[in-house]
């Protein structure tokens, strides 16, 4: 037995060495001199720290250190340095090592990467989320050194690719997290391959089924894309040949995850979803000829097969705001359906696949500063100091913006806006002055609000007066995070000026009534009128709405409250609900590690019914709330408030009936609604709730509530319900 493990020990050791060549290998275009010196060092240390550690799956730990560092390498583009801090990436986290150790060894600048990388410990207050400070720690080193953010998408994407050993409840807290931070983020900052992958890694933990579903999909009908693609290309690259143009012609397949979301989008099935494919045409111009030999492959493809008119992109004249460039059109392709077809050069195409890293290269001879605008949004959002974590990352989260649009100002430069954005926002934009002062703006001449939505190429001029201040209700008006965090402060400064008058007013109304001006009086005194904080509590003084007659009626009641003391509320731990909630007998859904029955409701945004993959959310102040997994909300609970999931799982023991809603899509013909209602009372007895129908020019659109046992016994009824004459598509939709 000892002899086996020795050998096992000995084919690891080579397995080691192995990937730590790879890894040299992986980054050999970047090495300088002392540079392979430098990344033997971390690796040896890292080597060293780690040597007692495996992973989950039982492989040595220093495996995901050397796969990080190789994604950044490779997949990044990035140099020693970054290779260096990726091997050491959890070091400090880890093990004995300390950031002194890393900055004597490798230097004031690894120290602090590292550092970035490293998550905060200690304790928050519970309503903030530690995921949510642990993310702003680490784009506060975004602001000085973006390469922290590179390599934390990397240790991400490697965990993602290795997440089958970890357990369910772990695995839909990553993938959530992933969905909702890091691939926007790998997007913002133009690495669409990461992105993708990211995506489709989540997709395959959240929504398993879909997953499978779609990939054995893709798979039947791969030999018959292959050859569809040989066909497609074969006279373009013939023609780009002829024409003297350099370039290699493609077809890639569309991410999983992307054919999902057209599928949801339009509401089709996966049959109906033409562009599974898109081909990329990459050529090999010099510079000062790329924008002219784009145009000229477009125009190749545009004479073999004719484009949609509403389907051309030009992001080679203005790129997007992440430095993508590249021209997109859809075409008509020969058996009658829509091909995409992507245009770029070689230098275009590095930007694409390897974002940040390969745009700094290209520096000098890209005009184009997107990135560096964007990095300067996020400072200024972080240099708001007061934003609470949460706040800041749903804010920052509407900011990874994938769309953008150009407003010009009234002497002609450009601005950059997020799609959506109002009038409001670009005057924020302009300046933090003109925006609390804006009263409405004139785009193209006309005048308009200052909540219209701005589109693409507008024209705007804003008026202001200075008898304007920044109002509550602006906050709904705009989605920028400048203008949002603007505002906030705004009235932040402007509520501080009431209760300061407040303040003065109470005093004033304590002494008449012989009170003692203490805190400890104002926090009874708030308590009383039950006020979250003694700001409120001023406010309201001065607003009039807490009155001398008020503060009578605390006196009177102030000996009760003496005794009684300020109230605690409880604090929220899964153990504190679960002792508060057991209750019913009644139950079917088991909750928590040791799957208790506890009372819980079911979640109205996502109706789950049993057989649905399930976890419980702990609120404040309903108990347990059920959400599927794949529930619209469900990223954003799991990845901002991982600490109030619960695992829940349905246990089957008796009849009861659940409500969720079913859309029918058809062609409308007599008798249709007669056979849909046999169908789900007479063969399935199953009640229904309400039933919506719209016809439009013989098609029939419906939606009926109806309540039903579990995913089985719904599976069965849209599979009938399809065989009904008429009936083209069932789907279930959330509430």
């Amino acid at each position: 037995m000892k002899t086996e493990l020795v050998i096992d020990l000995e084919a690891e050791k080579q397995e080691i060495l192995k990937r730590y060549r790879a890894l040299l290998r992986a980054s050999k275009s970047t090495l300088q001199r002392g540079d392979k010196k430098e990344i033997r060092k971390a690796f040896d240390m890292a080597l060293e720290s780690h040597k007692d550690m495996r992973r989950k799956s039982g492989e040595p730990y220093i495996y995901h250190p050397i796969a990080v560092a190789q994604i950044a390498a490779e997949e990044i583009g990035l140099g020693t340095t970054s290779i260096v801090c990726a091997l050491l990436h959890d070091v400090v986290e880890d093990t004995d090592i300390t950031l002194e150790d890393i900055e004597r060894e490798f230097g004031k600048k690894t120290a602090k990467i590292i550092d970035g990388l490293t998550k905060i410990s200690g304790v928050f207050d519970t309503n903030s989320s530690l995921q949510a400070e642990n993310f702003r720690k680490m784009l506060l080193t975004l602001a000085d050194d973006v390469r922290v953010i590179l390599i934390k998408l990397a240790d991400r994407l490697h965990n993602m690719r290795t997440m089958d050993f970890m357990p369910r409840h772990k695995q839909l807290k990553i993938a959530s997290e992933t969905i909702y931070l890091y691939a926007p983020l790998a997007h913002r900052l133009g690495l669409y391959a990461i992105k993708s992958e990211l995506e489709d890694l989540s997709m395959k933990y959240l929504d398993p089924d879909t997953y499978k579903f779609i990939a054995k999909k893709l798979n039947e009908k791969k030999a018959e894309r292959a050859l569809f693609i040989k066909k497609f290309v074969e006279p373009i690259d013939e023609i780009v040949h002829e024409q003297g143009l350099v370039a290699d012609v493609y077809g890639r397949p569309k991410s999983i995850h992307s054919i999902w979301n057209k599928m949801k989008k339009k509401n089709i099935p996966f049959e109906e979803v033409y562009d599974l494919f898109a081909i990329r045409i990459i050529l090999d111009s010099a510079i000062e000829n790329e924008k002219a030999d784009c145009w000229k492959a477009y125009s190749i493809v545009t004479d073999l097969y004719r484009p949609n008119p509403d389907r051309l992109r030009d992001w080679v004249s203005s790129p997007k705001g992440n430095g993508y460039e590249s021209l997109h059109t859809t075409v008509m392709g020969p058996r009658g359906q829509w091909v995409e077809v992507q245009i770029r050069t070689q230098r275009m195409n590095e930007i694409a696949e390897k974002g940040f890293a390969a745009h700094w290269k290209y520096k000098e001879s890209s005009n184009d500063n997107g990135l560096d605008q964007w990095i300067q949004k996020v400072r200024e959002m972080l240099s708001n100091p007061e934003a609470n974590a949460l706040d800041f990352l749903d804010d920052f989260k509407m900011n990874l913006f994938s769309d953008e649009i150009f407003i010009f100002t009234p002497k002609g430069a450009l601005i950059q806006l997020p799609l959506g954005a109002t009038a409001l926002d670009f005057a924020f934009e302009i300046h933090t002055g003109v925006g609390a002062t804006c009263i409405g703006a004139k785009v193209n001449h006309k005048l308009v609000p200052i909540s219209y939505k701005l589109q693409n190429g507008d024209q705007v001029e804003i008026i202001t007066s200075n008898k304007q201040t920044p109002k509550e209700d602006w906050l709904n008006i705009v989605v920028t995070a400048k203008a949002k965090s603007k505002i906030k402060s705004s009235l932040k400064e402007e509520k501080r000026k009431i209760a300061d008058n407040g303040k003065e007013i109470l005093e004033r109304k304590m002494k008449s009534l012989k009170i003692t001006y203490n805190t400890d009086n104002i926090q009874k005194l708030s308590y009383f009128f039950k006020l979250p904080s003694t700001q409120e509590l001023f406010v309201n003084v001065a607003l009039g709405k807490i009155e001398l007659k008020d503060i009578k009626e605390y006196l009177n009641t102030e000996k009760e409250v003496e005794s009684r003391g300020p109230e605690r509320p409880e604090n929220l731990s899964v153990e504190g609900v679960k002792s508060k909630i057991k209750g019913g007998d009644s139950d079917i859904l088991l909750i928590g590690e040791d799957m208790q029955r506890i009372d819980y409701t079911l979640a109205a945004c996502c109706n789950p019914i049993p057989g649905d993959d399930v976890f419980g959310f702990i609120t404040v102040s309903d108990g347990i709330k059920i959400h599927r997994t794949n529930c619209p909300n469900a990223a954003q609970l799991m990845a901002n408030y991982g600490y109030r999931i619960v695992k829940a799982k349905w246990n089957k023991q008796q009849e009861l009936t659940f409500l969720t809603g079913l859309r029918i899509v058809g062609i409308d013909d007599v008798g249709l609604i007669n056979n849909i209602t046999r169908v789900i009372s007479t063969d399935f007895k199953v009640n229904m709730r309400s039933i919506t129908v719209d016809t439009n020019e013989g098609i029939f659109e419906g939606s009926i509530m109806i309540f039903v046992n579990d995913t089985e016994h719904l599976e069965n009824l849209i599979k009938n319900l399809l065989q009904v004459r008429g009936v083209t598509g069932v789907t279930r939709f959330d509430a």
